[in-house]
């Protein structure tokens, strides 16, 4: 395990994370020492512990809020890909369609020519 040094409202702590994890902790640290500051800037000195209780609530009221739009982004995303299937099966559908009528006029057209190759011919001369 790596040990780092934080400093949350000008106090240090030494905490420990995993191997290659130490400057994900200090940026977390400082964003959470920002909330701490905040909140100081806002009440005073109103003592640490308070403080960081108020800090951690207004962190996870933000959490909150986030899982709730991802959560909401989330079923526009299950909405969109049962959009986007249905438009694929009717897309298919479609072509399918075409498909059989291209073939029935292929078929038409056939016939045509081959009445048109057994009719014998007239002679504008005759």
């Amino acid at each position: 395990m790596a040990q780092v040094t934080i400093t949350i409202d000008g106090k240090a702590y030494r905490m420990a994370c995993e191997e290659g994890q130490e400057g994900h902790l200090e940026t977390l640290a400082s964003r959470f020492d920002r909330y701490v500051g905040h909140l100081k800037s806002q009440f005073g000195e109103i003592g640490d512990l308070r403080l960081t209780v108020m800090a951690g609530i207004m962190v996870m009221d933000e959490l909150s809020e986030l899982n709730r739009r991802i959560a909401s982004l989330e079923g526009e995303l299950d909405v969109l890909k049962a959009e986007g299937n249905g438009a694929a099966e009717a897309q298919h559908k479609s072509e399918v369609a075409m498909i059989h009528t291209l073939s029935e006029l292929a078929g038409r057209l056939e016939g045509i020519t081959a009445k048109l190759n057994t009719r014998p011919s007239q002679n504008p001369a005759n």
